[in-house]
């Protein structure tokens, strides 16, 4: 579904992605993970088409995605600090996206009900707490039904109950057979999560394996261990 092949980006002297190529199937849900400024960001921004690569390219569905801009239309994007008109109010906020992206039905609103928002609907983004806002972000990310998530960080600031609600609503998705890419620092929440690991550092992509080929290469049913049993070697 989604291919990067060679794929290079600098800023400056600074080499943010260096020759990644990698294939992400539908019905997966991949943990990328690695330090902070490994190159996970820049890897998200270019397959979203906000970061152009020096050199390779992505495809989604066998097309290239400098070609083929309406792609976006399939992706739900959330990212780890959502920023959203202030004055606005959260029902404001969900109909300017209904209308930038043109579709009224066949949404799903699954995390806008089971978040409580329709009860905060006339609440302004400037009062919601930062768990709240987390909140808005995700049911933006899941409303339009899309073929592909992309999440960044998307448990950060929210409560356990929450949380745990995400979770699930991740793991539904995948079983519908979507792709599912998640960035987290809190690893021992992406162990029932993931069918898959992508680790960068460096702006290099060092592997990208299967969660079981992963337990059976390091003999570690955690990824936080597996991940460090790795390292290590």
């Amino acid at each position: 579904m989604i291919i990067a092949s060679s794929v290079t980006k600098k800023f400056g002297r600074f080499k943010a992605l260096d020759n990644v190529s990698t294939t992400c199937n539908k019905g997966s849900c991949i943990a990328l993970i690695g330090p902070n400024g490994s190159g996970k960001t820049t890897l998200i921004k270019s397959i979203l088409g906000m970061v152009v690569p020096d050199s390779g390219f992505i495809s989604f569905n066998g097309k290239n995605i400098r070609k083929e801009w309406t792609y976006r239309e399939q992706i739900g994007y959330m990212p780890q600090i959502g920023r959203y008109p202030e004055n606005m109010t959260i029902s404001q906020v969900l109909s300017m996206m209904k209308d930038i992206r043109n579709k009224q039905l066949g949404l799903d609103e699954d995390l806008v009900k089971a978040f409580g928002l329709p009860a905060l609907l006339n609440k302004r983004m400037r009062t919601l707490s930062g768990g709240t806002r987390q909140k808005v972000s995700a049911a933006l990310a899941f409303l339009f039904d899309p073929l592909v998530l992309i999440l960044d960080e998307p448990t950060a600031g929210l409560d356990p109950v929450a949380a745990e609600i995400l979770q699930e609503k991740i793991i539904a998705e995948k079983e519908k057979g979507k792709l599912v890419l998640i960035t987290s620092h809190v690893l021992s929440e992406l162990d029932e999560m993931v069918t898959g690991v992508m680790y960068m550092q460096e702006g290099k992509l060092l592997f990208h394996k299967s969660i079981q080929a992963l337990r059976e290469d390091t003999g570690e049913e955690k990824l936080a261990r597996a991940i460090a049993r790795i390292m290590v070697k």
